[in-house]
């Protein structure tokens, strides 16, 4: 009786491996002064619609990750967000570097204020890459969900148009830098931006899903 036990015991664990999460998210702690810890329902949500419609494993809650910790690594997508200061210190910036050029991606979404900082402290990480704007084609914006017209806007600022900024190491997109849209907005819990739709929401939902689709297939 006991060795049938141990063989069920064996076969239950065997197939509840099955469920453990795959992949994490993690959002990027920085210094600096800027409001690293915004968008704070973001990921999980991003999170459910990938599990949802991609079929993805993600582990349901997201993490947070310091730029120079080894446990950066951990992480096929990271995300970085917020309105004010991004400062990186010499051995973030090695790390950072280290983590994109060896398979890693940063989504970078620009919270309003955000621009000039993290223009600057990129150019650290790669100064030999300038941001580029992709074009409507890129396959980014046409993974499971289709966006003709290219990044989609959830919030107004200055009347800009969105736009999405990469960084391209070997021919291969490292960093995607959405500006003027503030897309990590539109995946929050329902009713947080007052003037919100579901219909921006989902386009904003669909986008990054797109995005994540694009990470884990390039």
């Amino acid at each position: 009786m006991k060795k049938i036990t141990t063989i069920l015991l064996g076969v239950v664990l065997l197939f509840s491996s099955f469920n453990l999460p795959t992949y994490k998210m993690a959002k990027v702690k920085y210094a600096g002064g800027g409001d690293w810890y915004g968008d704070r329902t973001a990921l999980p949500n991003l999170i459910k619609f990938c599990n949802d419609n991609l079929k993805t494993n993600f582990q349901l809650q997201d993490e947070i990750v310091e730029v120079g910790s080894a446990e950066l690594f951990n992480y096929p997508f990271v995300f970085l967000t917020g309105h004010g200061n991004v400062l990186f210190s010499d051995q973030e910036v090695q790390n950072l570097r280290k983590y994109l050029i060896g398979g890693g991606f940063l989504h970078i979404d620009d919270n309003y204020g955000l621009d000039p900082f993290i223009r600057r402290e990129m150019k650290r990480v790669f100064p030999e890459l300038d941001f580029v704007e992709l074009p409507i084609n890129h396959a980014v914006f046409h993974q499971k969900f289709d966006f003709a017209n290219g990044l989609p806007k959830v919030h107004e600022h200055d009347g800009k148009r969105p736009q999405g900024f990469g960084l391209i190491f070997k021919g291969r997109l490292v960093c995607f830098y959405t500006y003027e849209c503030d897309l990590g907005n539109g995946w929050e819990d329902y009713g947080t931006y007052p003037n919100d739709t579901q219909e921006t929401r989902q386009k904003a939902l669909k986008m990054g899903a797109n995005l994540i689709q694009y990470v884990l297939t390039q």
